[in-house]
């Protein structure tokens, strides 16, 4: 299976539960964690090309995007201190 489908059919899921609504709580749950994760993804991959003339990296993986996806700002700041001070 090529990684493009399941993209799409992530996304499709994604915006079909937007459009109809999920009755159920758990759902809802379940869709908002899903947004911060890619939202937190989305901001890492900015950081990364942002920070690169700076010489800071921050790697993407479930961790660090839950990190910044569910904690914003706070969460941005406590991975990039630990980079700077405890990484290199």
């Amino acid at each position: 299976m090529n990684a493009s489908f399941v993209i799409i059919g992530i996304i499709a899921l994604i915006v079909l539960l937007l459009v109809v609504g999920a009755p159920l709580k758990p759902m809802r749950w379940l869709m908002h964690g899903t947004v911060k994760l890619v939202i937190g993804v989305l901001c890492l991959f900015f950081v990364n090309i942002f920070g690169a003339s700076i010489g800071l990296h921050l790697p993407i993986n479930f961790f660090t995007a839950a990190m910044i996806g569910f904690l914003g700002i706070p969460g941005f700041a406590s991975l990039t201190a630990l980079h700077l001070f405890i990484f290199n």
